[in-house]
């Protein structure tokens, strides 16, 4: 029977790189998770993206896996939508963590800082095409909604469904 589980050698781990997390602002509540799971559950890009979680980035954090943390996509799919902020019973601010290891991430040489523009863009155009969504959805109903997604399928090849 294969297993899709990694073994961490802690020797080989960067114990430091936790303490720097949570030495920067907006990272000084790492400690606290105790990987209850709720950030997942309430987070919108888990639902789009299986492999993504928060809680995993956080075990990979307190773990010491700093090149796999800081040089992974899925530090930069985070919408930072607070929701698992509001969700956690222990106020882990993952939200600000992202946050942390984006600048980390480009601080270190693991992406560009271009990387980071390119995000503030891809933000502004999908929160814009959210709003037009919603604006179509109060004025015309479902049909609009629909053509939309349609022309976004064809566009895309089928991926966004």
């Amino acid at each position: 029977m294969a297993s899709d589980k990694e073994t961490i050698v802690v020797n080989e781990q960067d114990l430091s790189f936790a303490r720097e997390v949570a030495a920067q602002p907006g990272g000084e509540h790492i400690w606290r998770c105790f990987a209850c799971g709720t950030c997942v559950a309430g987070c919108p890009m888990s639902e789009v993206e299986p492999g993504y979680s928060p809680r995993k980035i956080i075990r990979q954090i307190l773990f010491g896996m700093r090149d796999e943390v800081l040089s992974s996509p899925m530090i930069w799919y985070c919408l930072i939508c607070y929701r698992c902020y509001a969700r956690c019973p222990q106020k882990v601010n993952f939200t600000d963590i992202m946050r942390v290891l984006r600048y980390l991430a480009v601080k270190g040489g693991y992406v560009q800082a271009s990387v980071m523009d390119r995000c503030d863009s891809i933000d502004k155009l999908t929160n814009s095409v959210r709003r037009e969504l919603v604006k179509r959805g109060f004025e015309s109903g479902q049909d609009a909604f629909d053509q939309f997604r349609e022309k976004v399928e064809a566009e895309l090849g089928g991926l966004a469904t």
